[in-house]
This record gives structure tokens, sequence and C-alpha cells, in this order.
């Protein structure tokens, strides 16, 4: 084939302008002499392995020549030791390979470029995720590279059939995303669903990873807090789901692995039930659905049964307020809900070795003296600290906040209308939960509706391992 002749200094004076040469200082451009040809390299320093680079280098040099070589695919085939390396021909591809981490390389005389995955990520190490923790199992856990979370998974499932599909998304910050799933067990229409989604994304950056992509795919529902996907930084977990036919969404720069389909019965899973033998896994399960609706109704029913004292049962007396108190019940209990809040947000920016102090002192200060100045009531305390400390059963954090939120507007239409605002408030949250749309799948309350006896039977309990089952 016969060499194209382009003017070589113009193509690099124009990849010296798009990838911001002598514009960054983190932008390596370097000139070469190889096999008499003219050449030049591109690579971000910081992404940059120099023992690979420098050992691709030192094989080019000596060339004594390129005219037996015809095309740079000849070239990459003959010269380039490198696993990862490819031949491209679009400009702006080869551009966004090299903010990707690679490195391009281009000679003069040849069009196109060598794309050299010669790429060192600053990375932390293995660890297990502060969130989902297991008293057995793995203590492993993803990190922010796509690749590590892929091998990761590849090391759990050796198989053919798994089959890990690249995309990049954002017109400007063109983050790779992975697809993950199995050819023999994933439904192919949910598949296709969520790929076409993805490739219709029009958002310039997804600079909040998994939200930004969640948000940017969601049926447009900003008013329902109920969750529309799950998520995951344990290995072991994305494994067990990939085998069972889900579909993994990976972000690159994001350790949480989004899971799909989603449904409201799939937030009744948790690891843990699965490090167990079945029967403890099963009363775990059933431990924490109970659990899940007290956070719900607990706060509201006393509200409810002590707003009316004098049509409280005998037998309930012992849920009365016996304290005076001057701030009215309903604002103590909304303003407990608030002040967990603030400290939640507040313990989040606490450095370590002041967390403990500040723990003790939040205790102290909130709690004593607001109930010395009857600003509160004991029980009011009491009920709401079952509800914070009750509400971590619940391993989603988007969960656990739409169930507050629910909470929260039990209360005030309890303040409002008394049973009539109860029942309504729960016909509502009942509405609220039927309407909810996932981001793909059969829908929010499936297998419950439509029915499906045997999916739902395996969500209400622990089956012991089978070939069918992970």
């Amino acid at each position: 084939m016969k060499r194209v002749k382009d003017a070589f200094d113009e193509r690099a004076a124009a990849l010296d302008g798009l990838l911001g040469v002598g514009r960054s200082f983190d932008m390596i451009g370097r000139t070469l002499r190889i096999g008499g040809h003219r050449a030049r390299l591109w690579v971000v320093n910081g992404y940059a392995d120099d023992t690979v680079l420098e050992r691709a280098i030192s094989a080019w040099l000596p060339i004594p020549s390129l005219e037996d070589v015809g095309t740079l695919q000849a070239f990459a085939d003959r010269y380039v030791s490198v696993c990862d390396a490819a031949v491209e021909t679009d400009r702006l591809k080869a551009v966004t390979a090299v903010f990707a981490g690679k490195t391009l390389l281009v000679i003069d005389g040849f069009s196109g470029g060598v794309v050299l995955d010669a790429k060192q990520f600053p990375l932390r190490s293995v660890e297990e995720p502060d969130t989902s923790k297991v008293l057995r199992g793995s203590h492993d856990g993803f990190g922010e590279s796509v690749m590590k979370n892929a091998a990761l998974l590849r090391r759990r499932i050796r198989d053919s059939q798994l089959t890990l599909e690249s995309l990049q998304v954002g017109t400007r910050s063109r983050t790779d995303v992975v697809l993950c799933y199995m050819e023999n067990r994933v439904d192919r229409k949910l598949l296709d669903q969520l790929r076409k989604k993805l490739e219709a994304m029009d958002v310039g950056s997804i600079a909040m990873s998994q939200e930004s992509v969640a948000e940017a795919i969601a049926p447009p529902q900003w008013w329902n807090p109920f969750p529309k996907t799950r998520y995951t930084e344990r290995p072991d977990v994305a494994a067990a789901s990939v085998l069972e036919g889900d579909i993994l969404l990976m972000i690159d720069n994001t350790p949480a692995v989004m899971l799909l389909p989603c449904s409201l019965f799939r937030f009744l899973e948790e690891v843990n039930d699965y490090y167990f033998p079945p029967l403890v896994g099963t009363y775990l399960r059933i431990v924490r659905v109970i659990v899940l609706f007290l956070t719900l109704f607990v706060t509201p029913l006393w509200y409810l049964l002590v707003k009316s004292p004098d049509t409280l049962h005998e037998s309930l007396h012992f849920l009365l307020i016996e304290d005076e108190y001057y701030v009215p019940l309903i604002l103590q209990l909304l303003l407990v809900e608030f002040i967990i809040d603030v400290l939640k947000l507040a313990s989040l920016n606490t450095p370590d070795v002041l967390s403990n102090s500040f723990s003790m002192l939040g205790a102290l200060i909130l709690g004593d003296f607001a109930v010395q100045a009857r600003w509160l009531v004991p029980e009011v305390l009491v009920y709401m600290a079952f509800v914070a400390i009750a509400n971590y059963a619940q391993h989603s954090y988007e969960m656990g906040y739409a169930v507050k939120l629910c909470r929260m507007a039990l209360l005030l239409l309890i303040w409002l209308f008394d049973w009539w605002g109860f029942i309504g408030g729960i016909l509502g949250i009942l509405t609220l939960i039927a309407s909810t749309r996932p981001l793909i799948g059969k829908g929010y309350l499936y297998p419950f509706i439509p029915f499906n006896g045997k999916d739902l039977w395996a969500l209400l309990h622990h089956r012991p391992i089978d070939r069918n089952n992970s």
C-alpha cells in the first residue's frame, strides 16, 4: 500500500492544540526519529507507566529504516510490544484515548496513529467498603478504576458467557461505562432497552458518576423518593447478581456498581443473608422487613395514639406523656428528624480523631439539655432514637431516605386529619410505590405485580444453593 504523504508538522501542531501541549503542564509531547522518519508521541504525565514507555521507545529508536514497512498496522505488528495497541485513523477518537490515559504515536509518512495502552492510574488499594460489611465472606471491594473492577468480577466468574461491553457517555467527559451480563442468562429485551438509553444520553458530563447516569436515563419522576436502581461496592454481590441474569452497569471513577433491573422487593436482600445457613439467612431477612415497617410506622402511630389521650384504651396508657412540655409534639418529632440529619451531615465532615468526642457532645447537649429545657419529652427521644438506629438495618441509603420522607409526610397528615390522615397517607404511599417506574424492568412491584410466585418466594426467603441459583 502506498504511503500517504501529508504535512507532518501540521498534523503534529493540530494534535498539540487539541491535546493542550504547552497549555497544560501534565500533557507531554515528545518528538522522535524512528527509522529515518519524524515521529511524535503524546501522553498524560500522570497516567504514564514510565517503564513500559521506555521499553517501547528503546525498541523503536534503533530501527534502521521503515522503507519495507508498508502501513502503520504493519509497523504496529512488527515493532510495538505493548499488549494493548491499535491503529486509530479517527483524530477525535485518538485524542479521547490520550485523555483516557493511553499513548498516541504518529509517524511521518503514515496515516493515522498508534494508540498504546501504557497507563498506570493513581489508585487506592482494594479494600472492604465502609458499607455492606460482612462477618464472613470476602473483604475486598470495587475501586474507582473500571478495569480493576472488571478484573475483580472476572476472578469470580470464569465463564466464556460473561460479557463486558464498553460504551462512552458524556459529550465532554467521555466517561467509560461497561455493560456486564451473562450471554445465556440475560433478558435481551432489557439489555437492548438499557443500551439504547445509554446511547441516547445527551449530557455534557457525568461528573457525579452513577447518580448522573441514573438521572440521565431515569423516567421524569423527580418527586418520587423511592430508588429506581440498586448499588453495590462488593464484587461478590455483583457476581451473584450477574449469574442470576441481572445486568451490571460499571462506571469509571466510582466504586459503586448499578444492579439492574430493580424492584422494591430486591431491597429486601442483603449480602449477610447469604453468608449464613438458609434458616438463619431467612430469619435475618424477616427481621429486616419488620424493622423496615417499624421505621415507617412507629412514630406516626405513637403520635396518632397520644394526640387524643381521652380516646386511648386503658391498656395503652403507658404510651401517654407524663411530663409537661411547651413545644407541640408534631414540632418535636419533625425537629428531631431534622437534628438527626444534621448530625449525619456533620459526622461526614468530622475528622476521625474527633468523631467519638463529637458523638458524646451531641448526645449530651442535644439530648439532656433539650429534655431539661422541656423542648423535647423523653418519649420523643426514645422513639426517634429507635428509628434512627433501625434505619441502618436497611443497607440502601436511598431507600432509607424514601422511608424517612414518607414517615414525615404521615406525621403531617396525622397532625392535620387524625385517623383519616393516617389512612390517606398509607394509601398515598402505596400509590407512590405502584407508580414508581424503574430504569428498566417489568415493574417496580415485580414479582408481585405482574405476579410470579416462584420469583416472589425466592426473594422472601434464603434458598439453599443449587445449580440454578448463585
